[in-house]
């Protein structure tokens, strides 16, 4: 019996239980609601949200017409709490994959659109290098970034990006409490300048490079 609140999570612990205890094997159809209701001693709107709780972690999956069915006996963890947890090195070689590959699409790709933006956005992280606090240099910082995943017009790679800029804001703003990074990232206008020439000169060899390169320096200038 479930007793403790809130009771969907409650429910989908217990049906993770089961399942990781064999009761409902991979492949196999779960029990309907009301009988899976009964069970749990809950009612049948409570099942319906453990199911979808645990069909979002990739244990369950909904079949229109053919029921519930078990296709994994162990939660994918949380991407967001992935990230969160994620040392700041992690970050920086998923953002090596990531933008590498975005600055070379984006040599072979970028639009006159692309190229104002990647303009205004790096003329305006020079600004905010020179006379911004913290928190609004490195908006700019990620403002450019982003204008570099636009450029290479991939919903994936662009999907990605977003996904790590929270875990980016936080490991920037401790970095730059720390007087050597301060000055090395405030420091690097040319770095990102490079960037969009090899970009504007529709070259995806030298447009990879110079990134692979920035974010390199990034990732190793990291103490300890």
């Amino acid at each position: 019996m479930i007793r403790r609140h809130p009771l969907a999570e409650q429910a989908a612990d217990e049906l993770l239980r089961r399942i990781g205890a064999g009761e409902w094997p991979v492949g196999q159809k779960l029990p309907g609601e009301t009988t899976l209701a009964a069970q749990l001693g809950v009612g049948r709107s409570t099942v319906r949200e453990a199911v979808r709780e645990l069909a979002g972690r990739r244990v369950l999956e909904s079949r229109q017409g053919a029921g519930v069915f078990v296709v994994g006996t162990q939660p994918v963890e949380d991407w967001d709490r992935v990230l969160r947890r994620a040392a700041i090195t992690d970050v920086l070689e998923g953002r090596l994959a990531i933008e590498t590959e975005a600055a070379r699409l984006a040599a072979a790709r970028r639009t006159a659109t692309d190229l104002r933006a990647l303009k205004r956005t790096l003329a305006e992280r020079s600004r905010a290098a020179a006379e911004s606090p913290d928190d609004e240099y490195v908006e700019a910082d990620l403002a450019f970034h982003r204008a570099v995943i636009t450029a290479a017009h991939n919903l994936v790679l662009a999907e990605l990006f977003d996904s790590f800029v929270p875990r980016i804001r936080r490991a920037m703003l401790d970095m730059l409490k720390l007087d050597a990074a301060h000055a090395r990232h405030r420091g690097d206008q040319a770095e990102h300048a490079a960037i969009v020439d090899a970009i504007r000169a529709q070259d995806p060899e030298l447009a990879a490079g110079r990134s692979r390169s920035h974010l390199a320096g990034v990732r190793d200038d990291l103490p300890g």
